[in-house]
């Protein structure tokens, strides 16, 4: 079962997945760095964390997962827009989660298997981050698929 599950995805959707989880990794990260040097301020570690992985994921969205090749400016600020109004949507489930479980239920004060229970949570909410990401992704960011390619020049190079 398992064998036909990974045949059954595609390219794009391995893809994904690899760099979707880079992105969560460079999250995790720097949530857990910018946590420590913050005294713990769930909320601003996770904003900052939250920053340099949406400037990631865009790239490697755009270049190598869905394959958007068209540079143009009308182009880039059409994607750029939409995928931070997606990105700002999971951020701000993500953010309410993090409020609700890790500070205002304590969760911040537990652990499992020695992992705080601030980052278990973070991990569990970020599942259902990556889901809506690439469905936001797929069905309304990066729409052209590469079948868009710049002329030369048209993207500021020669």
């Amino acid at each position: 079962m398992l064998k036909k599950l990974i045949n059954r995805l595609s390219r794009e959707t391995w893809l994904y997945l690899i760099f979707g989880g880079l992105t969560t990794l460079l999250n995790m990260a720097v949530y857990w760095v910018a946590y420590r040097l913050t005294g713990g301020l769930t909320l601003l570690a996770n904003a900052i964390a939250f920053v340099l992985a949406v400037l990631f994921a865009y790239v490697t969205n755009k270049h190598w997962v869905f394959a958007s090749h068209d540079w143009r400016w009308p182009v880039l600020k059409r994607e750029f827009t939409v995928f931070l109004v997606a990105r700002l949507l999971s951020f701000g489930f993500e953010e309410l989660g993090l409020l609700v479980f890790v500070d205002l239920m304590g969760l911040k004060h537990k652990a499992l298997l020695g992992i705080s229970g601030a980052l278990l949570v973070k991990i569990v909410l970020s599942v259902f981050v990556v889901i809506f990401n690439y469905f936001a992704s797929k069905w309304f960011i990066f729409t052209g698929g590469g079948t868009q390619q710049a002329e030369p020049g048209e993207d500021g190079t020669v």
